[in-house]
């Protein structure tokens, strides 16, 4: 049984991710700084989990976490906060502004380092950032900086500590309890977040927790990519034009993948015949060098999407990239991330997965199968493996 260390698993995203976690027969090192609520997971999850109470500002309280844990093959670095004063930075409080450091940008590096002896060789370490790290949210202090921050260290670790796997996650807005006192204080209107998400509604903590659960599985090896955005398309959402809240309710995650395969493929062709509306469109691979952007457009215009559903393509990645191809490969990212914003109020999705010249596609398949699937809901105008 693959064990898993999750910090800030008592509520919001943590405590969805553990329940992803708990039910795909995984045992969790449940880690929390609220005894009470870890206590009531716990109760909920069952006796199989290890609970550990810790302030994960505190360095002495990490460097404690290791002792009497089994080996660990993967850590989740969940636990983090924001900034509530609604202040500009310069007026922010010194300690306030060091506890929020300490804990989204400080605490994912010490912790590696505090279980090393427990991680495995190849341990996932998966380190959950912040759309916010990606562009400057002003009135929210140092929490832009931190997960920006979080960003890069994750990038500069994967390179200083090769015998572990890296990843970092980007969620957008998520309807947490953080997000819910946000809304109540009256700093985040979310009428006008969903005016900049093309899905068309805020994330739930489970849309979260099927892709932490997936990066931190060996499912997830032959992703390339060290970032993950898993926020509705609100990254590569530049236009002017506000969505309207969508009226597609997500399905289950556990909802079955319903895929179809179009274009030339050796690997099954079609999956469950009802379920969650999946295409695997394979084109692309066979198209030359000048030709790939019209195979994209080909490919979006025969899916023709009129409701829920997904679009996965599979991208060649030449190794020997000319400058002509480096435009191409460009313009297929964002001419993906421009249909993700087209076809979001139908709910429906498109992302891309980049394959390597030489690479068996078949590789690739439990990550297809993620991202084209329901527990991908709130991924869209994504590619993968993209630098």
């Amino acid at each position: 049984m693959e064990t898993v260390l999750l910090t800030g698993a008592a509520s919001g995203i943590g405590r969805a991710t553990a329940r992803r976690l708990a039910r795909g027969g995984r045992r969790c090192v449940l880690v929390d700084r609220n005894a009470e609520a870890l206590a009531s997971l716990a109760d909920e999850l069952g006796a199989t989990h290890v609970l550990r109470v810790a302030d994960l500002t505190d360095p002495a309280q990490i460097a404690a976490l290791a002792e009497g844990l089994p080996p660990l093959h993967a850590l989740i670095n969940n636990a983090g906060m924001t900034d509530d004063s609604n202040q500009p930075i310069i007026g922010l409080a010194p300690a306030g502004w060091q506890r929020l450091l300490d804990l989204n940008l400080h605490a994912p590096g010490r912790l590696p380092l505090a279980l090393r002896e427990r991680l495995v060789p190849g341990a996932r370490i998966v380190n959950v950032a912040s759309g916010a790290g990606l562009r400057a949210i002003p009135w929210r202090g140092a929490y832009s900086p931190s997960k920006a921050g979080l960003i890069a260290q994750t990038r500069a670790m994967a390179k200083a500590f090769p015998a572990w796997r890296f990843t970092v996650l980007c969620p957008g807005f998520v309807r947490t309890e953080l997000v819910a006192g946000l809304i109540a204080a009256g700093r985040l209107d979310p009428a006008r977040a969903v005016a900049k998400i093309p899905l068309g509604r805020l994330g739930e903590p489970e849309d979260i927790g099927c892709a932490l659960a997936f990066l931190a599985s060996a499912e997830s090896a032959s992703l390339t990519a060290d970032l993950l955005a898993v926020d509705g398309g609100s990254s590569v959402f530049g236009g002017s034009q506000a969505y309207a809240p969508s009226p597609h309710a997500p399905m289950a995650c556990d909802t079955p993948l319903a895929l179809r395969v179009r274009g030339p493929w050796d690997g099954p062709r079609q999956d469950a015949a009802e379920g969650y509306p999946a295409l695997l469109d394979t084109r692309v691979l066979a198209s030359p060098p000048g030709r790939r952007l019209e195979a994209i457009v080909q490919a979006a215009r025969q899916a023709a999407p009129d409701g829920p559903g997904s679009l996965t393509l599979l991208l060649p990645r030449d190794q020997d990239e000319t400058w002509e191809g480096a435009g191409e490969r460009a313009a297929a990212r964002m001419l993906i991330a421009t249909l993700a914003c087209e076809w979001g109020p139908k709910a429906a999705r498109i992302n891309a997965v980049e394959v390597p010249a030489g690479t068996d596609p078949a590789t690739c398949l439990p990550l297809l199968r993620f991202v084209a699937g329901a527990q991908a809901q709130y991924l869209t105008g994504q590619t993968l493996g993209s630098p």
